[in-house]
């Protein structure tokens, strides 16, 4: 992660190779002077900036010049700025003619100002959320690129010059979740349309779509999160954040709710409960067994939970005498979830107790002939029963497995906590 300007950014998301960069604003850009020597050299202010549609990320390919007055525009590509400054952008000098040739629009070529800012965000059914009020850039060497639209009051700022006087936080939505509609039809509409459709939205990492929740509110959320299999939807409401959460429990009907709940384990639960208001708590408690009701109570009130009621028996453990190719053949048409697939338990199968560790990729490599026992890591790091959760969360952070096993005194495997289920919300 990379905190600039007040933001923070995931890495892997910025394009390949970024290494030396900075963001910028392009309302920041607009009207800017452009000048081929020194600042007293300007030949036309700034009046949008071109890309071209590429993944992940539009890339820039020049800067365009309207000087209006039936004076000819001028296009003059990226390749042949030499820096944004605070005050002006500089160019190299013509090489031909007293101007740079004028502009002419090419297949895939998008411009900022025309085509992005200003223009309405749909949802993915066509419902209005919010304005492109501005338009997030990462520059790095020799190179532009969109990374973000800001939807924010800020942005509307900036256009007028005031951007001082920032109000509020920026909301950026990633490129990844914004298209504009298709660029011949794009004189005809003031629409930008959120990339995620209603197929695509279901093929997403928890991860992503609990971001892209975050970013919309109300009526537009509650549509995105409408075509979520059940399962989706709790793994992208375990991913949200507390916000989010309350706002999504406070729309959903009964019958759905209970459906979401029924895939969560009791630490989620616990942790989802965790940050909402008492009155959503007392009805969602409702459509849980009694048990569960009664087990979640226990742990919200206690400060410190200890690993049994943490605890899930989600996981996945062998015989040692197992050979790598039954184990493998038995995960084909294994109903267990993927995320409960990261480690092998090896057990013996007289006593239960717990006799080492296998991580799925050492046993994908593995012969198939080979026996568990001989590719096993013993002894294993676990926990004990009666461990609370803050000795739990120390050996996350020491060892950064997915899963810690818990046994009872005679080491017996009795379940697994998954860091996840104990990480502060």
């Amino acid at each position: 992660m990379a905190t600039i300007n007040n933001r923070t950014f995931n890495m892997q998301e910025l394009p390949a190779g970024t290494k030396e960069f900075r963001f910028l604003n392009f309302l920041e850009l607009i009207k800017l002077p452009v000048c081929t020597g020194k600042i007293k050299d300007k030949i036309g202010k700034v009046s949008d900036i071109i890309f071209k549609l590429s993944e992940p990320f539009p890339e820039a390919v020049g800067i365009y010049i309207g000087h209006g007055w039936s004076k000819p525009s001028e296009f003059i590509p990226w390749d042949k700025v030499i820096k944004i400054a605070d005050d002006a952008i500089f160019v190299y000098p013509f090489e031909i003619g007293e101007h740079y040739p004028p502009f002419i629009d090419q297949p895939g070529w998008l411009m900022v100002n025309d085509h992005l800012i200003g223009r309405t965000i749909l949802d993915m059914d066509g419902r209005r959320t919010e304005v492109v009020n501005d338009v997030h850039l990462l520059e790095t060497k020799e190179k532009m690129f969109i990374i973000h639209v800001d939807i924010s009051f800020n942005g509307f700022l900036r256009k007028w010059g005031l951007g001082r006087l920032k109000l509020i936080k920026d909301q950026l939505i990633p490129w990844k979740y914004v298209q504009p509609l298709s660029l011949e039809d794009i004189g005809n509409t003031d629409n930008v349309t959120l990339s995620i459709t209603r197929n695509q939205i279901k093929e997403l990492p928890a991860e992503d779509l609990a971001d892209a929740l975050e970013k919309l509110s109300g009526n537009e959320q509650q549509a995105v999160f409408s075509v979520l299999d059940s399962e989706t939807a709790a793994e992208t409401l375990i991913e949200a954040e507390p916000r989010a959460k309350r706002q999504i429990i406070s729309n959903l009907r009964k019958e759905r709710a209970q459906t979401i709940l029924s895939e969560m384990t009791i630490p989620q639960l616990t942790n989802l409960f965790s940050v909402l208001p008492n009155d959503d708590v007392n009805e969602l408690m409702e459509l849980l067994s009694k048990q569960e009701a009664e087990t979640i109570k226990r742990i919200l009130s206690e400060k410190e939970s200890a690993a049994h009621m943490l605890m899930t028996t989600n996981y996945l453990a062998k015989d040692k005498d197992k050979t790598v190719g039954e184990v493998l053949n038995s995960l084909k048409s294994s109903e267990l979830d993927r995320s409960c697939l990261s480690y092998i338990y090896i057990i013996d199968s007289e006593d239960g107790s717990l006799l080492g560790v296998i991580d799925l990729r050492e046993l994908v490599v593995a012969p198939d002939n080979t026996m568990l026992s001989e590719i096993m890591i013993s002894p294993v790091v676990t926990a004990e029963e009666d461990a609370l959760k803050d000795e739990l969360e120390d050996l996350f952070n020491k060892y950064h497995y997915k899963m810690i096993p818990i046994v009872d005194r005679n080491d017996k495997l009795l379940g697994v906590v998954v860091d996840k289920d104990i990480s502060a919300e």
